[in-house]
């Protein structure tokens, strides 16, 4: 039986916290904690058999009994906890990004070095049953050498304000996935980054310091090209596109929708709009990274996404802000 304590009781923590209580495996849900611990939040907790909760994570890191630990809480505290969580020997479940500072982020792949830590970051788009669909006919060649590809990213409304202020920025927020997803498809890394954005959706997002529409153009190591483009504000729902165009064809996914079915008469030809929220397009793919820690637990196993496959969609991220900040082509180089 594999015991795990849950930092963070926020949405993406319950989110956690269903898919292990869901999967069947040996694992039990410890002990949570969050600093800001409200009343309905300790009666969730209570309602799905979670014994330990506790304001301070400190109670969890302390745990003996406590085999690893999922970090959900804000990504300001990432990094430190990893830290902790490392030191205590426990395996760790990060949520992205591990942090925005470059320096903070390689202090936590130092210290697992040496260690047996299994350390995985929660880049769930990797699990996402169309995207691994892409990435397998990439792998096998079926379109021949990677010439460009394309993500197109955008949600279905702006987040709260508040949020904006403190999420780092729309590169190492939302792109991130973006960024990630084009390592993961190409299996290569960026060397160089151009961004262009603007406020189109939401002035105060530009009254934030940020900006809420973008195209990134990437060159890649291995000679292809990537192109992102994203939007805060898409009105017809969630809309999360890829196609790779190569040498010998190209392979492509669109959004996942209610249903395929399509209604064609004299007023027009009418089909379901994308899924609306990122846990109705996603919930399997959380389930499915959640899985695939426990079994690198279970089986000792790599972990399919690393603190590396952590620190690099961050490098992209951070050289995409500089790159719209001073208009110009950014190299990875500058960056690390």
């Amino acid at each position: 039986m594999i015991n795990i304590g849950i930092i963070g009781a926020g949405r993406i923590g319950k989110v956690h916290a269903k898919s292990i209580l869901t999967s069947g495996a040996p694992v039990r849900i410890k002990a949570i904690a969050d600093p800001y611990l409200t009343a309905d939040t300790e009666a969730w907790a209570r309602s799905v058999g979670i014994e330990g909760i506790h304001l301070d994570h400190g109670n969890i890191i302390d745990d003996t009994e406590i085999d690893a630990v999922l970090i959900c809480s804000s990504t300001d505290t990432h990094s430190a906890i990893s830290l902790d969580a490392i030191g205590a020997g426990k395996h760790v479940f990060c949520e992205k990004p591990i942090d925005f500072d470059v320096l903070a982020i390689n202090k936590v792949i130092k210290a697992l070095e040496g260690t047996d830590v299994k350390y995985q970051v929660g880049f769930n788009r990797r699990f996402d049953h169309n995207f691994r669909a892409v990435k397998d006919a990439v792998a096998k060649g079926s379109i021949g050498t990677p010439h460009i590809l394309k993500i197109t990213s955008r949600d279905p409304e702006p987040p709260p304000i508040e949020y904006v202020k403190v999420s780092g920025g729309i590169f190492v927020d939302m792109t991130i996935h973006d960024f990630d997803m084009v390592r993961y498809l190409l299996g290569s890394d960026a060397v160089e980054v151009f961004a262009a954005g603007a406020v189109l959706c939401d002035p105060a997002i530009g009254e934030a310091g940020d900006v809420d529409t973008a195209v990134v153009t990437l060159k890649m190591a291995n000679g292809a090209i990537a192109v992102i483009d994203n939007s805060r504000k898409a009105v017809y729902g969630y809309d999360q596109r890829v196609e790779v165009f190569g040498s010998k064809g190209a392979v492509s996914v669109s959004n996942d929708t209610l249903s395929s079915a399509v209604v064609s008469n004299a007023e027009g030809v009418i089909s379901e709009k994308p899924l609306h929220f990122f846990l109705e397009r996603y919930m399997k793919s959380y389930q499915d990274e959640m899985t695939s820690f426990i079994n690198a637990i279970t089986n000792d196993l790599q972990v399919e996404v690393n603190a590396i496959d952590g620190l690099k969609p961050v490098l992209m991220g951070l050289a995409a802000k500089k790159s719209l900040a001073e208009n110009r082509p950014v190299s990875i180089k500058e960056i690390i």
